[in-house]
């Protein structure tokens, strides 16, 4: 089972959080793929960009945060993370 974490931050504070669970046999990038997109649908964002040094971030740490650079619209809070907090 792959499990990851996204959660909001404002001001310091997690304002929003939900657990995306995928049992597909599948590539871990599409694994987290698929599931950052079911969390920014449910949070009702845009797809955040992925730069290089966000790339490199998940890959060390299984974790990466999506700051207002990494969207083309405005947002309400400071930033998006996400973690892999199981795999199979």
């Amino acid at each position: 089972m792959f499990r990851l974490w996204a959660k909001q931050f404002k001001n310091n504070r997690l304002v929003n959080d939900m657990v995306i669970s995928d049992g597909e046999l599948d590539t871990r990038t599409h694994k987290v793929l698929r599931a950052l997109e079911t969390a920014c649908y449910e949070f009702d964002l845009e797809q955040p960009i992925w730069l290089d040094s966000t790339v490199r971030d998940f890959q060390r740490h299984a974790k990466a945060r999506f700051n207002r650079d990494h969207f083309i619209e405005e947002i309400d809070f400071d930033y998006l993370e996400i973690e892999v907090i199981e795999e199979d």
